[in-house]
């Protein structure tokens, strides 16, 4: 067990496909939200619609999710790019 005197630094964060994987995440929101839609009845005969609501809102916030990976993709490679250059 390890004391709060003995505290570490934080590892580097992990890199990856972050795009590939929040346009992924993305697009099973949006299978889920259509293979959900011919129960809409089933749903809303046991009040469950937000179900197919949640998958739908799921989708729509991974599509802002998309944008915001890539502005971020790109503004990492900018500056690594000026970096090389300064260099």
């Amino acid at each position: 067990m390890w004391k709060k005197s003995e505290l570490r630094a934080a590892p580097a964060p992990l890199e990856g496909p972050v795009v590939g994987t929040i346009t992924g995440g993305t697009i099973i929101w949006f299978v889920l939200f259509l293979a959900q839609l011919p129960f809409y009845g089933w749903y809303a005969d046991h009040d469950r619609t937000w179900l197919v609501w949640t998958c739908l809102a799921g989708g729509g916030l991974g599509l802002l999710g998309i944008w915001y990976v890539r502005k971020r993709d790109a503004a990492i490679k900018r500056a690594a790019a000026t970096a090389t250059d300064a260099s």
